[in-house]
């Protein structure tokens, strides 16, 4: 397998993926997990009396989705990238409304760009989180580096 990310792939988009329903008990394991003390991620009485259905994500709370969902690209056998070769390098996130328990959401992922940069490759990637109406929930954006020979 080459350790070069195949520049064809710039601009790809994914078909979507399956729904992923979002638990009370994922979110307030990783407030734990995080260190989140607002009481918004694990108390629903308090997320309710602050407008919330339910108790809400912290804005993090998104990466391992993200990541699974990245990996219809990092483990395309024609995409070119050795997994061993790759490290993460940065991670932003953009938040339409917050993400509520019980929320069923569909992500998609497009390869936004490829580029070499001194000897590496860097991958830029975004996933589109929506709901199952088809709404705007939140995106991520990764930048993920191939390193060279």
């Amino acid at each position: 397998m080459t350790t070069t990310p195949d520049p064809a792939f710039a601009g790809r988009t994914y078909p979507a993926g399956p729904v992923h329903t979002v638990s009370a008990a994922k979110i307030g394991e990783f407030a734990r997990a995080t260190g989140s003390r607002s009481a918004l991620h694990t108390d629903v009485d308090a997320a309710r009396a602050a407008g919330h259905a339910d108790v809400i994500a912290p804005p993090t709370f998104l990466v391992s989705l993200a990541q699974a969902t990245e990996a219809q690209y990092i483990e395309d056998p024609t995409a070119g990238i050795d997994f061993t070769r790759v490290v993460h390098g940065e991670e932003s996130f953009t938040l339409h409304r917050p993400v509520v328990a019980g929320d069923h959401l569909v992500p998609t992922l497009t390869v936004e760009s490829i580029r070499a940069a001194g000897g590496h490759a860097m991958v830029a990637t975004r996933v589109d989180l929506a709901d199952e109406a088809g709404e705007d929930v939140a995106s991520v954006r990764s930048m993920i580096v191939v390193r060279g020979d």
